[in-house]
């Protein structure tokens, strides 16, 4: 019996297919909205006129609403003068596809917000209501916030020029409130030759420490910082390089070296949540009378028992004899210089979202930008604000993966 010829499917073949490169896409024109701030105290604005110059000579359009730059004294002509156009209705600055905001969203922004937007703002989570995250999501919003996310180098570059600014602050504020003539000790911060130095207490080792520390050693004082990561503490010192006091948070220590000192500073923060109380009450009653703490952690609930929420306006008040300032915001006092620093780290970032050809597209090859990503098109991505509220919580790499 004769058997029969095997037969070739042509469906079915060995050959290789060719692989499917990731071809980068033509870069993206950008329309970026810049709205005037209606927050408690914000003087800041996110992109300089400076800024501004580079992103509309490279092709891009910038509009910003009206006054947006009076805190920082920018004014309008510095703005009209970048290339900006300057918009007098809030309704129509709220229709840019990006918005980029130098304070949060709040109630009175929701309804001017669009579909699909993008927006780049700070986030405040000890501020953030669960209705006005769940507004966003309804808009279809994608959310970037100033604290969270990365550079390169993997730090977050805002948040450490901010916490540089409020570092260096610390001790201008505090050799302020020492004089005088602003009923504090008449005490001069630092000191001079023959005369013992002025006594400083940071508590916290991190970025304001570090530049609050730096600050009051280059003005002379006798500085002595506390906090429980040793690694924290290493680093400060390798960064100063210099051997400066530090111990760990042993508190009858920080009593016996609050009681002498002339400047107490609370710069100790939780990641989220808030800030560790480490000063009793009863510390700060033993401390001298004329003596001022600044507690930097105010914003989340502060590192002393003692600290209220104060302003610009009505910074300091007087408990137990000791001077409290806790104005939240330092940086926005020092606002051109804070503006310049918020602006260096998102003109060059703007630019790279136009070159990649839109946000998207940038997310899809930088994973250290995806840190800061909140909200993706609408889906909450941000693991603590949905534990905080409930709300349900999308991986941003598998949105971002199915979207290919």
């Amino acid at each position: 019996m004769a058997t029969s010829k095997p037969t070739i499917s042509t469906s079915f073949l060995y050959e290789t297919f060719e692989e499917t490169l990731d071809i980068k896409p033509l870069g993206a024109k950008l329309h970026i909205g810049i709205p005037k701030e209606t927050a408690f105290q914000e003087n800041r604005i996110a992109l300089t006129p400076e800024a501004v110059g580079v992103l509309v000579s490279n092709g891009n359009e910038v509009s910003i609403e009206h006054l947006a730059g009076e805190g920082s004294h920018y004014s309008d002509a510095d703005y009209s003068e970048a290339g900006a156009n300057i918009v007098f209705d809030r309704h129509e600055i709220f229709k840019c596809p990006i918005l980029v905001k130098s304070a949060p969203i709040v109630a009175e922004d929701l309804p001017l917000l669009q579909l699909n937007q993008i927006i780049i703002s700070p986030i405040h989570y000890s501020a953030l209501q669960q209705g006005d995250i769940q507004k966003m999501m309804e808009k279809k919003i994608t959310a970037l916030s100033f604290e969270n996310f990365k550079d390169a180098s993997g730090t977050y570059p805002i948040v450490r020029s901010m916490s540089e600014i409020a570092g260096s602050a610390v001790m201008l504020i505090a050799a302020q409130y020492l004089s005088s003539f602003n009923k504090g000790k008449g005490v001069l911060l630092g000191g001079i030759s023959g005369i013992p130095p002025t006594k400083v207490v940071i508590v916290g080792a991190g970025i304001v420490g570090e530049s609050a520390t730096r600050n009051a050693l280059a003005l002379g004082a006798s500085v002595k910082v506390f906090d429980n990561d040793i690694y924290k503490l290493k680093q400060l010192q390798n960064n100063l390089g210099q051997r400066v006091w530090t111990s760990v948070l042993e508190p009858k220590i920080l009593a016996k070296q609050l009681k002498t000192c002339e400047v107490a500073v609370g710069a100790l923060s939780n990641e989220y949540g808030r800030a560790p109380l480490v000063v009793t009450e009863e510390m700060v009653a033993a401390m001298r009378p004329g003596s001022i703490i600044i507690d930097v952690a105010i914003d989340r609930g502060g590192c002393f028992e003692t600290s209220e929420l104060t302003s610009h306006e009505k910074p300091t008040f007087v408990k137990h004899g000791v001077i409290h300032y806790g104005v939240p915001n330092i940086p926005s006092g020092f606002a051109r210089t804070a503006s310049q620093a918020i602006s260096n780290v998102l003109m060059p970032l703007m630019l790279r979202v136009s070159d990649e050809g839109g946000l998207d597209e940038m997310l899809w090859h930088d994973v250290n930008l995806r840190e800061g990503i909140y909200l993706f098109k609408g889906a909450l991505t941000d693991f603590y604000i949905s534990q905080k509220f409930d709300l349900k919580y999308t991986d941003l790499n598998l949105l971002i993966a199915s979207r290919r």
